[in-house]
């Protein structure tokens, strides 16, 4: 009698467990905010096979199981009642982004990469106060990046590249206390770096319209830093010493910009995580600093087209981590190191297309030929000797 009884109990349980699955247990306003994200999409670019294609209303968006209605697109939380991330399949989607995607309050990833998607990025998004995830790189969105953006103090990473978003960096980047991760490159951006976030691993702001001098006051209390992607701007003048000794610094590329000077220092306590630095395709006058060879662990440096004069340090042909050394393009004199000659080191790159006496045609770093030797004279104004 008492088996029955359970057994009758645990019936009864399922049929309500049923009911209350067929029941809508998505918050209102998440189902509001997912129809007027699907609403803004046009229907023609919504392929058949997609994520999009299976948002059917008709059933609960976090109702489980999900085998014919949204099957993918979104995740919900363990009570089924929000939605916390939102990721579109790259299917070519064309459409804008709604402003009511600010009624996701609980979503934690929002990922629209790799569509067509064009616009404004709306500012309502500033209300997503959870989100740690904000990916909508290689749409076509335009307009600034909105000011409210800086809002998001949870946020972690930021990928906005491969847009058309024009216009200056917030001033209150900095305020984005969580962000780790900031890549807002080939866009029209324009202007200088604001004060950016302390808590920053890597920055990516590759070929856009940024311009003025890279400033300290940008980097300050950045200890964290390990990469800088600013190839392909227009900054100018001095990049000074302060840079190469931010704390966790290991790669930086500044290639195709309009710097002038260099500075470099000795690095602190003769302690650097510095791997790889690209500052080829600048403007760069002066002499190749001794100084690089301290760092320990630099195995890649490129400063290949720039106007650099004088010898090539002895230092550099020392230098056991060194493996990729780019010097061509520029009024470089004398005879290169014999070290990079003599089989002790394993390096690739080019020395060519400078000034150099002697440096041995049978070996690939001597290529492409020095310039002749009219024009390196007339470099050093009629005062280098034959």
């Amino acid at each position: 009698m008492q088996t029955s009884s359970i057994f009758n109990s645990l019936s009864f349980l399922l049929l309500l467990l049923r009911f209350f699955s067929a029941l809508a247990i998505t918050s209102p306003q998440d189902i509001s905010a997912l129809k007027a994200f699907k609403t803004a999409i046009k229907p023609t670019s919504i392929p058949p096979w997609s994520c999009l294609a299976s948002w059917d209303f008709s059933t609960d968006p976090c109702a489980l199981p999900r085998r014919t209605h949204f099957i993918c697109g979104i995740t919900c939380s363990p009570d089924s009642t929000r939605v916390t991330q939102l990721t579109l399949d790259p299917a070519s989607y064309s459409g804008q982004l709604t402003p009511l995607i600010s009624q996701l309050t609980q979503l934690l990833i929002l990922d629209l990469a790799d569509n067509n998607l064009y616009g404004p990025i709306p500012s309502s998004i500033s209300s997503l106060s959870n989100l740690q995830t904000l990916t909508l790189r290689s749409n076509s969105f335009s307009g600034s990046v909105p000011d409210s953006i800086t809002k998001l103090k949870t946020l972690d990473a930021l990928d906005l590249s491969h847009n058309s978003l024009s216009g200056f960096l917030p001033k209150g980047t900095y305020l984005m206390s969580s962000l780790r991760r900031l890549d807002l490159s080939y866009n029209k951006l324009t202007g200088s770096l604001p004060k950016l976030p302390f808590n920053l691993l890597e920055l990516a702001l590759k070929n856009n319209s940024l311009s003025g001098v890279i400033s300290k006051s940008s980097f300050d209390g950045l200890s964290l830093l390990e990469v800088v992607e600013l190839s392909e701007n227009s900054f100018t003048g001095t990049l000074q010493s302060w840079f190469f000794l931010l704390p966790s610094i290991q790669q930086v590329n500044l290639a195709n910009n309009n710097l002038t000077g260099l500075e470099i220092s000795k690095p602190l306590k003769g302690s650097s995580d510095l791997v790889a630095i690209d500052l080829g395709f600048n403007k760069i006058e002066g002499y190749l600093p001794v100084n690089l060879a301290d760092y320990p662990l630099l195995s890649s440096l490129s400063m290949r087209y720039n106007r650099l004069r004088g010898s090539i340090p002895m230092q550099y042909s020392q230098k056991k981590s060194l493996r990729r050394l780019f010097l061509d393009g520029n009024f470089l004199i004398g005879k290169p190191p014999t070290g990079f000659f003599s089989g002790e080191m394993e390096i690739s790159g080019s020395l060519g297309d400078n000034c150099l006496q002697g440096c041995p045609g049978s070996s690939q770093l001597c290529n492409p030929s020095q310039k002749s030797y009219s024009l390196c004279k007339q470099a050093y104004g009629g005062k280098l000797r034959p």
